[in-house]
């Protein structure tokens, strides 16, 4: 049975639809079905006055609603969030932003974050072999305290996965192997090496997530941050 409080933000969520934005919504490749069109901005507002509550969050993932999982992975507290349900959400991800949103909101933060980045980027569903190289970005963005070992087998595994032509997919494999070499010099100089062998790949894709990324890793802004981090 869902609570009063969890109907209670559901009607706020319809409340604020937007057919309009809905339509913009699907020409960059997010799933209209069960979407309100609510901008990230105001779900992040609407998270910061409810506060965590992992009971809510799983309750508006259960609604199926799109902005609600949104909002789910805004309210959820990483701490009591357990393996099955990062499992259970990850094949339920529908669109490319709640999968990137439950990533870099919630599933980087919790326990498991590492070894899902692993197991998730072996899989074939589209969606969840996303979440395995979103968290892999997510995690070195966020993770300040994790170690230049954890990210060279993020490198390992990028390279070996880089065949991938699913648009969702080698996306979030660029962004991983970008993210990751601009963490600091030493993963930076790993992350040029590991684009230039997947350059060298017989794949389109390879191709374009390496030369991508390599604009990026050597660019004379990117080297000069890099330079002047501690």
């Amino acid at each position: 049975m869902t609570s009063a409080k969890c109907k209670a933000v559901l009607r706020q969520l319809r409340a604020l639809s937007n057919p309009r934005n809905v339509i913009g919504m699907a020409r960059f490749g997010v799933n209209p079905k069960n979407t309100y069109g609510v901008p990230i901005p105001v779900l992040r507002k609407l998270a910061h006055s409810l506060g965590s509550n992992h009971g809510l969050a799983l309750e508006l993932w259960k609604s199926g609603i799109h902005e609600a999982r949104i909002l789910a992975s805004l309210v959820d507290d990483p701490t009591r969030v357990s393996s099955r349900q990062m499992n259970l959400w990850a094949r339920e991800f529908d669109s490319w932003d709640v999968c990137d949103q439950c990533c870099s909101n919630l599933f980087d933060k919790t326990r498991y974050a590492e070894r899902k980045a692993v197991e998730w980027s072996s899989e074939k569903g589209e969606f969840v072999k996303r979440a395995g190289f979103t968290l892999m970005a997510a995690l070195a963005v966020h993770d300040k305290g994790a170690p230049d070992s954890q990210f060279i087998r993020f490198l390992k595994i990028i390279r070996e996965r880089a065949d991938d032509d699913r648009n969702f997919v080698k996306k979030s494999v660029n962004w991983a192997l970008r993210q990751i070499g601009k963490r600091n010099v030493r993963l930076n100089r790993y992350a040029i090496a590991t684009a230039n062998e997947i350059l060298r790949q017989d794949s389109k894709a390879a191709r374009w997530i390496a030369s991508d990324a390599l604009r990026e890793l050597m660019s004379t802004s990117v080297q000069k941050r890099l330079r002047q981090k501690p």
